[in-house]
Formats: C-alpha cells, sequence, structure tokens
C-alpha cells in the first residue's frame, strides 16, 4: 500500500521515498512497454521524472479520481504518465521501440537502485546513532 505524502517515512527517509514510489512506476510503465513491444496500435508511455518529483516534494501532485470510493491523498506517478513521440513508428501503429525502452529501463533501475541506497544509509545511521555502535 503506498503511503500518503507527509507522512512519518518522510522525516526518516526524505525524498528518497517519493523518488523510490515515483521509480516504482516508471519501471512499471516501462516494462509494459517492452511487454507490449509487438502488439498493434500500442503506444508507448513514459514518466517525466523530474516533473513528477517535482510535484511530489513541492506538494503540489495531486491525483484525479475516476469514482468517490478511490483512495485520496496518496501520491503515485500516474499523474505524469504521458505517450512518448515515436522517432519511427512501424507500420501496425505501435510506438515502442525496443532498444529505447531497455535502456530507458535500465536507467530507472539504476535510479530506483540509488535512491534505495540512499534511504538504506540513513536507516543504517540512524541504527548507529540509536544502539552507539554496539
Amino acid at each position: 500500500m503506498t503511503q500518503p505524502i507527509g507522512s512519518a517515512s518522510d522525516a526518516i527517509y526524505g525524498i528518497h521515498a517519493d523518488a523510490l514510489r515515483v521509480n516504482r512506476d516508471r519501471l512499471s510503465v516501462l516494462a509494459a512497454n517492452l511487454a507490449n513491444a509487438d502488439t498493434p496500435n500500442y503506444k508507448a508511455r513514459d514518466i517525466d521524472f523530474r516533473q513528477v518529483l517535482a510535484g511530489v516534494s513541492n506538494g503540489g501532485l495531486t491525483m484525479a479520481r475516476s469514482a468517490g470510493s478511490h483512495l485520496s491523498g496518496t501520491a503515485t506517478a500516474a499523474a505524469g504518465v504521458v505517450y512518448r513521440q515515436p522517432l519511427q513508428p512501424s507500420a501496425d501503429g505501435n510506438t515502442v521501440d525496443a532498444s529505447q525502452e531497455q535502456a530507458r529501463f535500465a536507467e530507472a533501475a539504476t535510479r530506483y537502485r540509488a535512491s534505495l541506497d540512499f534511504a538504506n544509509g540513513r536507516i543504517q545511521s540512524l541504527m548507529l546513532a540509536i544502539t552507539g555502535g554496539r
């Protein structure tokens, strides 16, 4: 379950909690692109990481709800999903370029790992402060 922005974890993890969520969502979108590389009329999508993360960290990102029963107060990158302009669309209308998708997926995975390492370092520092190195 996604935690609401502004939760207690923000004080511990800082921006890295939001970065992990945004990168997780971006990895999911890119994986869907790769999975649909041969699907006719599939349109490649992506998430503008910087734009979404800036909106999340400034408290300016709000999710549109398609039904009143949907959760509010949580922010994910879903609001920042955009269709990518193809460099060379295929004859069947598919706009996925597998090599570009693989490169973007590798970049997003590297960013995710970096945020995870920073968050883990923060926890280790707090544990060291709490235990006094014992």
